[in-house]
């Protein structure tokens, strides 16, 4: 019934196929990138080697993909552009499917938006040709090809004009169209991708990379050093790790390199590129001791299984999957990614060093600058010159306050004696060397085998302490102290309750509170790692945690990120002068704690710098 006409009854009518294309192009087809998207998968699924894309105006006016696949023959060229006809499936097992296509509906719904042509010859047949107009189907004709296929599509939606409406800046789309390339070809580092851009009439390339060998690893480490870059390899360890008939492998950056946004977390599952929440939740859970809410982990992982483990039949785009035990999957992502970040230790990312070496850089000069650089002496030249500068022996008994760096007193003593005293232990040769000194009473400077090491105490010590507490709860809960007479703190109503809820988890941790009638709560106990605590800040800082946290996260997770809390306010804080060999067992420390190469907020705790990049800095290569 409709309000025109009130008693007209409407009538059930079958739609045209040219209708029902141009409904299904909606779904798959939505900008040039989604044209590319289903284009090139259709050309890995034929086992093309090398791939070839060129695109003008971002895909409105021109897309052609050229492939050295298996190709078609003239009879199946028509089969091809009907609906639901495809060589990946046989409709007998919809779950069992190992393709990136299979649903038959791409080259139909291109054909009846666009100017669609196809380009195909099959080992041993002719090559012939076959187009389609805005569903408008020409007859098969030969044409001129060596082998494989070339499909051509020309002005996108020119059938379907008010979509192009809903289209972006030629800038934005070939954006668009180079990030599905990127994604598939990290997908198949076993193909050669190259991307083209002929708009205008001119031919520039702005994507290409060769096929890889190698094994599994290797060639996946070539494809995504050229991809997603060669400080994404520097600094990411490689992930493997198996659960449940459930693999798990790729590469995943180091927290200290971290991104503003998600756009370098790419996820596949049976080699497809897909976003789905659920891996995404579990990525930002295996990542959540490291980083703060506004930064993102650099990832390119994969998720292989059993094709009916997973349903990859969500959407059209079949860019969403479904797992059948996604609490296995998750599981296996958080345990995956923690345990290869505890095995990296200590280790920052290569970039913080970068990044310290750029922001010294010297302004550049007007003129050339004159290197006067000399040969470094050896060891007896140096002893030689030392003495022969060395003042004369000082007698008195006070300690000179210009040598305190190194926790000695050198009343006494010339200052080659001070050099050529030997060291009992190379701590040099360490990863983070020994201590040389104290600056601004929270950087301890550290001399290493091929440089220096600038650490931050604080957040050194803050990482050292939250891995302990994780430890000590992880084995028998934390070691908890009794105050002699509770405190009572006074909260509101709802900050009570809150704090209350969460009291089982919190006792757990060495932190003992009851409720005290009212809105007051009575504290305990306390940790005793931290020894005398703030109790009403502690408990504050414990309130704004878990306000911030929400309702949806895991108790684990709660009780972790109330840790790093606890942490913070127990380590060592700015402006505390420390002795040589509190600064020694603070980096000894660090270099057997997993993840102390940032702290709980994602921040590097050291800053690495070799001994070229100084000398270049002055200069003196």
């Amino acid at each position: 019934m409709n309000e025109h006409a009130p008693n007209m009854r409407p009538t059930i009518r079958q739609l045209d196929d040219a209708a029902i294309n141009r409904i299904a192009a909606g779904e798959v087809v939505e900008r040039p990138a989604s044209a590319v998207k289903e284009l090139v998968e259709n050309a890995v699924d034929a086992g093309a080697r090398r791939i070839g894309l060129e695109i003008a105006d971002g895909g409105k006016t021109l897309i052609r993909v050229t492939d050295d696949g298996c190709g078609m023959t003239s009879a199946e060229l028509p089969l091809a552009l009907s609906r639901h006809a495809t060589s990946k499936i046989d409709g007998t097992d919809l779950l069992d499917i190992h393709s990136f296509g299979f649903r038959g509906e791409a080259l139909p719904s291109l054909g009846a938006v666009g100017r669609l042509m196809i380009q195909s010859r099959a080992r041993g047949f002719d090559a012939a040709e076959l187009s389609v107009e805005g569903g408008v189907m020409s007859g098969v004709k030969p044409c001129a090809l060596n082998a494989g296929t070339v499909v051509t599509l020309r002005d996108l939606f020119y059938a379907t004009p008010a979509r192009l409406k809903f289209l972006r800046t030629d800038r934005a789309e070939t954006q668009a169209i180079g990030d599905v390339i990127k994604r598939l070809a990290m997908a198949e580092p076993s193909v050669g991708f190259t991307l083209r851009d002929v708009s205008g009439g001119g031919d520039r390339v702005t994507f290409s990379v060769d096929p890889e060998s190698g094994d599994l690893f290797d060639a996946l480490r070539g494809r995504l050093a050229r991809v997603m870059g060669k400080e994404f390899i520097e600094n990411a360890i490689p992930i493997d790790a198996e659960r449940e008939g459930f693999r798990l492998t790729g590469y995943a950056a180091l927290p200290t390199y971290s991104r503003g946004t998600a756009v370098a977390q790419h996820l596949f599952v049976n080699g497809r590129p897909v976003r789905d929440k659920m891996l995404i939740g579990a990525l930002r859970g295996a990542y959540q001791d490291f980083l703060s809410r506004e930064r993102h982990p650099a990832v390119a992982l994969f998720v292989d299984c059993d094709p009916h483990k997973v349903d990859v039949n969500v959407h059209p785009a079949k860019s969403e999957v479904r797992f059948r035990d996604s609490g296995v999957v998750r599981g296996l992502i958080v345990s995956g990614l923690r345990h290869a970040l505890a095995e990296a230790g200590h280790r920052a990312s290569s970039t913080v060093a970068s990044d310290t070496l750029g922001a010294m850089r010297p302004e550049p000069m007007q003129m050339p600058p004159r290197v006067y650089q000399m040969d470094r002496p050896s060891l007896g030249a140096r002893t030689a010159a030392y003495q022969a500068q060395a003042p004369m022996p000082m007698h008195s008994s006070a300690p000179q306050q210009g040598f305190a760096d190194l926790g000695h007193t050198y009343s006494g003593r010339t200052f080659d004696e001070v050099v050529e005293q030997p060291q009992e232990q190379p701590v040099e040769h360490l990863p983070l060397g020994a201590a040389r000194g104290q600056v601004h009473e929270n950087y301890i400077i550290a001399q290493t085998e091929t440089g220096i090491v600038i650490v931050d105490q604080h957040a050194a010590h803050e990482r050292l302490v939250y891995e302990k507490l994780k430890g000590q709860m992880a084995q028998n809960g934390v070691a908890a102290q009794a105050l002699l007479i509770p405190e009572v703190i006074d909260l509101s109503p709802d900050d009570c309750s809150r704090i209350l809820s969460v009291a089982d988890d919190l006792t757990t941790m060495g932190l003992t509170i009851e409720a005290f009638g009212g809105g007051a709560i009575a504290v305990r106990e306390t940790p005793a790692i931290l020894g005398e605590v703030n109790a009403k800040a502690l408990i504050e800082d414990i309130l704004d945690e878990l306000s911030d946290l929400g309702e949806s996260q895991l108790v684990k997770e709660k009780i972790e990120a109330i840790l790093s809390r606890v942490a913070c306010h127990g380590s060592i804080r700015s402006g505390r002068r420390m002795r040589a060999e509190e600064m020694n067992a603070l980096l000894r420390e660090m270099e057997a704690t997993p993840h102390s190469g940032q702290c709980n907020h994602g921040r590097p705790t050291y800053v690495e710098l070799k001994l070229s990049d100084i000398e270049r800095l002055f200069g003196r290569t």
